[in-house]
């Protein structure tokens, strides 16, 4: 078995473990902290607005050795806005123009003709008008609203109130991560982008399921048990799954980072960093939330449940009892005697799920 098998076999049987949940003040800490950057990035900087929000002009020019540096300036000058320009396979230009109106665009296409010393219909128009956009837009955010309502409805019913609302705020903070991230580098919003928010919220629900799942087996008869409380089998079920979810991260994440720093960065083909930057933040995000936040905040609700409450008492006690009789001497007990007190306390998988009503 590999060292990281090895690991995970460990962590899963509970010998080795980290407290994530005891330690959840910092990570909500943590989490607050980037989540307010996130919003002052975008309050202060905006969203860079791709065309098909915005409106303007899309030109698409002829064969072509002027440089793609060259017509931008001339774009740029034409149209007093800023231009990007994609070069094609066949040496023709792509130049999109945003908030362009229909009379700016037909002088930016005869200063563009007259750089490329082409006939000015030659130059290929396409305008697209902000209307469209906010089409775009409205049925994006429409979808995302029936989307968190249909994640809420299936996780309160497949396990519970409390793990709906925690996946909702981690999806949300998922979010407001991705959406900050990308006001901050000032990357264009395109529909690629809106893809890439409702692939990686997606992945996030994914990751939180495959935890939430293990915390609700694990859970099971934990009422009828005086060993740990809920936070401490919320902590082991993480542990187990921990191993697994760094996995599938860190797999989905290799060709997404080459697509954004070699694919869009290395190679120069931007066209790609609409979607790959959000595939990127959003799952490094999704992973973050679903270890350090999710799992937590469910461990904080349910403590706040009388029968949580009324377990956490019964460990309390049986602890203070235990170091009071070691402290007595009287902890000399058959090592059997203790091994069948411990058996007799581990959550029966058996039994009725109490921990889920």
């Amino acid at each position: 078995m590999s060292k990281l098998g090895s690991i995970g076999a460990r962590l899963y049987r509970g010998e080795v473990g980290y407290d994530f949940v005891a330690k959840r003040k910092i990570w909500y800490g943590i989490s607050i902290l980037i989540t307010i950057t996130a919003i002052v990035g975008l309050a202060v900087r905006g969203l860079n607005m791709g065309i098909d929000f915005s409106g303007g002009a899309v030109f698409t020019t002829p064969t072509t050795s002027v440089s793609a540096h060259a017509a931008e300036e001339t774009a740029k000058e034409a149209s007093g806005h800023t231009a990007i320009v994609q070069k094609l396979g066949n040496k023709s230009l792509r130049i999109q123009v945003s908030e362009l109106s229909t009379s700016d665009s037909r002088q930016t296409q005869e200063a563009l003709a007259k750089k490329l010393d082409v006939p000015t219909d030659k130059i290929n128009t396409d305008i697209i008008g902000p209307s469209w956009g906010d089409q775009i837009a409205n049925k994006a955010w429409m979808g995302l609203g029936i989307f968190m309502v249909l994640v809420v409805i299936y996780l309160a019913i497949a396990f519970e109130w409390r793990m709906a609302i925690a996946a909702l705020i981690a999806l949300v903070h998922d979010l407001s991560i991705t959406v900050g991230v990308y006001a901050l580098v000032g990357f264009e919003v395109t529909p690629g982008t809106v893809i890439g928010l409702l692939t990686i919220l997606g992945y996030s629900l994914y990751d939180t399921v495959v935890v939430f799942d293990g915390l609700k087996e694990s859970a099971r008869g934990i009422t009828k048990q005086s060993r740990y409380t809920y936070s401490e089998i919320a902590n082991r079920s993480l542990n187990g799954t921990l191993v697994r979810s760094i996995n599938t991260t860190v797999v989905a994440l290799l060709p997404v980072a080459a697509l954004l720093f070699i694919g869009g960065g290395f190679l120069g083909a931007g066209m790609l960093n609409d979607i790959s930057l959000a595939l990127f933040v959003g799952l490094a995000a999704g992973a973050y939330s679903s270890i350090f936040i999710a799992t937590p905040l469910v461990a904080d609700l349910k403590e706040r449940d009388p029968q949580m409450k009324a377990l956490a008492k019964r460990v309390r006690a049986k602890r203070a009892s235990a170091a009071a009789k070691a402290e007595a001497g009287g902890a000399d007990g058959s090592a059997a005697d203790d091994a069948a007190d411990d058996a007799a306390d581990e959550p029966d998988d058996d039994e009725g799920d109490d921990g889920d009503d």
